[in-house]
């Protein structure tokens, strides 16, 4: 079994060093699934809703990009990182909406809390512009779909 690896030898939050890693690519993407129910998804016109506060999905990639670029603002004992590319979208199947938030960089450590900060405030934000319609929302899942560089990938169907 593993050990926590943000735990200094006293048993206390530390973050990891990296100093002595050697600079990689590296690849995370993280997935969000936000079920609207039918009541929003009737306002769906060609692949956005509109609503007072403006175009949903759009105003969700904003935000969803914006989290990822200060996860370490939000995560206490994540990196600094300089992203060198963040892509979300927003697809619909059925009363969900599908965020998918890719990000990658070069560097000394993983971005996969970013790629899922990215997610979840995409997720949140589309939750907060259609609540007016229905609180009938859930967001069921965030995960990490996959990652690519360091000691390791991974990937999920």
């Amino acid at each position: 079994m593993s050990e926590f690896s943000h735990l200094n030898a006293e048993g206390n939050p530390a973050m990891i060093d990296v100093g002595a890693k050697t600079i990689s690519r590296r690849t995370a993407r993280a997935r969000s699934v936000v079920t609207l129910g039918p009541e929003i998804m009737q306002h769906l016109i060609g692949t956005d809703i509109s609503t007072k506060k403006g175009p949903v999905f759009q105003t969700a990639i904003i935000a969803g990009t914006m989290a990822a670029k200060r996860t370490d603002d939000l995560i206490p004992l994540c990196h600094s990182l300089g992203l060198d590319n963040c892509q979300i979208t927003i697809t619909t199947e059925g009363d969900d909406a599908i965020v998918s938030c890719l990000v990658s960089t070069e560097g000394k450590t993983g971005v996969e809390m970013e790629a899922l900060v990215g997610a979840s405030v995409a997720a949140l934000t589309i939750y907060d512009m259609c609540k007016a319609f229905s609180h009938d929302i859930v967001i069921k899942e965030t995960k990490l779909m996959e990652k690519t560089g360091g000691k390791r990938d991974f990937h999920r169907e």
